[in-house]
Parts: structure tokens; sequence; C-alpha cells
């Protein structure tokens, strides 16, 4: 039921995105969280991030990330660049 929603959702946006003129790209979400967003080190092995990771440092160049706001960061540059 919950994928159905989604798709539902999904489905909309992109009937939206159509009828104003604009386009709708899908992102594969894998590691947008664990992806420097800056440097595109990403955090694996023991430095894996988990749900608790609100916050984190890039060990590479000590960049602070918030999760999420890193995790948009890196879908919106995927985005652009399957444009």
């Amino acid at each position: 039921m919950k994928f159905f929603q989604y798709d539902r959702r999904r489905n909309k946006l992109e009937y939206k995105t159509k009828l104003y003129g604009r386009i709708f790209i899908t992102v594969d979400p894998k590691n947008t969280t664990q992806t420097c967003s800056t440097c595109d080190h990403v955090m694996s092995g023991e430095n894996k991030l988990t749900l608790k990771d609100c916050e984190w440092l890039c060990p590479k160049y000590r960049t602070h990330h918030i999760r999420d706001v890193n995790a948009a960061k890196n879908i919106l540059s995927k985005a652009l660049q399957s444009v």
C-alpha cells in the first residue's frame, strides 16, 4: 500500500510538471546521505552513517553537514547532471 501511495504522488507530480511546462526528474537516492556534497567522499565501513547521525563531518576536508540538507544537495546535483 505504501508503494502505491508513493506511485500515485509521483504520477501527480509528473502530471503537474507537464501541465506547467516543467521537467520532472527521478533520481536514485542511493548514498545521497552518505556522500559529501562538497568533495564527493562517501562514508563507508566504520564511518558509515546511521539514522542517529543527523550531523556529521566529512573526514576529507572536515566539512560540516546536516544529513537531510546534504542529501538534498546531492539529489539536486544528480538531477542537474541528468538534464
